[in-house]
């Protein structure tokens, strides 16, 4: 019996193949896109010039609030920030033993003012 070659090459599996491979990828990239897949992000240390240029608001160990070394209350908090531009950063340091209803309350006001770039200063713990 004689082999007869192949004249054309079956693509309709490979073609399959490359189906699940793309739906994998896409289902895979919308999850990490939403945030859905739990995801660690790397942290940076900002550079000491970065943080001259960020608005500073201080919450010390009595509940005070400062804004750029000026005490201020929550509601004047919001008077002062409210005419910058929303690209400014702002520093939040903290009290590590304030409430942590007075830390939301100020979190809450300049997220819900449409600043995006808010960071907490920590200190690294010496165990």
């Amino acid at each position: 019996m004689e082999e007869k070659e192949f004249d054309y090459m079956n693509v309709i599996p490979l073609v399959d193949v490359m189906l699940v491979l793309l739906t994998i990828v896409l289902t895979t990239s919308t999850f990490i896109a939403t945030g859905v897949v739990p995801v660690e992000l790397p942290g940076v240390s900002r550079s000491h010039n970065d943080t001259l240029k960020s608005q500073t608001i201080e919450i010390d160990k009595k509940g005070n609030l400062y804004f750029n070394t000026k005490q201020v209350s929550l509601d004047g908090l919001k008077n002062s920030i409210c005419f910058l531009d929303r690209s400014v950063p702002m520093l939040i340091r903290a009290d590590r033993d304030i409430a942590l209803q007075m830390f939301v309350d100020v979190l809450d006001a300049v997220k819900n003012l449409g600043f995006k770039k808010v960071s907490l200063q920590t200190e690294q713990r010496r165990d």
